[in-house]
Order: C-alpha cells, then sequence, then structure tokens
C-alpha cells in the first residue's frame, strides 16, 4: 500500500454537484427567466435588499433587547476588604460607620466583607454580609458577625 499523496486527494461520490448553468433554453428547465419567476425585485439584476432587511417591518435585531446585562442593584452594593476594617478605630461597624470613614458612598446599600488581608482586632459586624473566609478570619480574632 502506498502512501497518500495530495494530488490524488477526490470528494466523496455524490459530494461535489456541478454548478446550475440557467439561461440555456426551455430544454434545460432554467431557461428564459432563469429560475427567478416573473418581475418582482428579486427577478432583477441588483435586486435584493440588505442582510436583515425585513420590508419595513422592525428587523430581528432592533426588536430584541441590547446584548449584556447589568444588574440594578449593583449599583447600591459594594465591598470591602477586611484589611480596611481593620484599619477602623471603632469596634462596632455597620454600614453608616463605613459610610462616616469614607469606605463606601452613600448612596450605597448593601455591603460584603472579603477575605482580603488580615485582621488582628476583634471587630462586631452587624448588618453587614461577609463571605466564609471573611468569617472565619472575623470569629478567628475573636469577633463576631450579625447579618
Amino acid at each position: 500500500m502506498s502512501t497518500m499523496q495530495l494530488n490524488t486527494l477526490t470528494p466523496a461520490e455524490g459530494e461535489k454537484s456541478s454548478r446550475k448553468r440557467v439561461g440555456r433554453g426551455i430544454g434545460s428547465g432554467f431557461g428564459k427567466t432563469c429560475g427567478r419567476g416573473h418581475k418582482g425585485q428579486k427577478s432583477r439584476s441588483g435586486g435584493y435588499s440588505k442582510i436583515g432587511f425585513e420590508g419595513g417591518q422592525m428587523p430581528l435585531q432592533r426588536r430584541l433587547p441590547k446584548v449584556g446585562f447589568s444588574s440594578r442593584v449593583s449599583i447600591v452594593t459594594s465591598q470591602v476588604t477586611l484589611s480596611e476594617i481593620d484599619k477602623l478605630e471603632e469596634s462596632d461597624i455597620d454600614i453608616t460607620v463605613l459610610k462616616n470613614n469614607n469606605l463606601i458612598t452613600k448612596n450605597i446599600l448593601r455591603v460584603k466583607v472579603i477575605l482580603s488581608g488580615e485582621i488582628n482586632r476583634p471587630v462586631n459586624l452587624k448588618g453587614i454580609k461577609v463571605t466564609k473566609g471573611a468569617r472565619s478570619a472575623i470569629e478567628a480574632a475573636k469577633g463576631s458577625v450579625v447579618e
């Protein structure tokens, strides 16, 4: 058995069909109007509208909403790191304390503490969510979390 050569490759039987030759007389089945029918925009040369045009109806790509999603909850949500909380002087921390110390802006309603940095003193968090790692770090420093 010889090795396969690129110049001997052929497509499978029935894979390729010869192109349609139109305008070659009545007997061909594609004479006269050449398969385009009679009159109308599609029968004329150059007679196709742009892609996505639906005859004046609002096209599908304009009827669908824009791609992407931005949650409105994220506008009033923020996150604070453990190292930022460690720098605060208060031991009882809630959202108002974070706003007073300029860790979050005034329009923030929800806060979550994430495990970044370390905390070396006990703090009591009230009304603030915490991640699993941050909770264990706070409790290891003899602090508490009340959501």
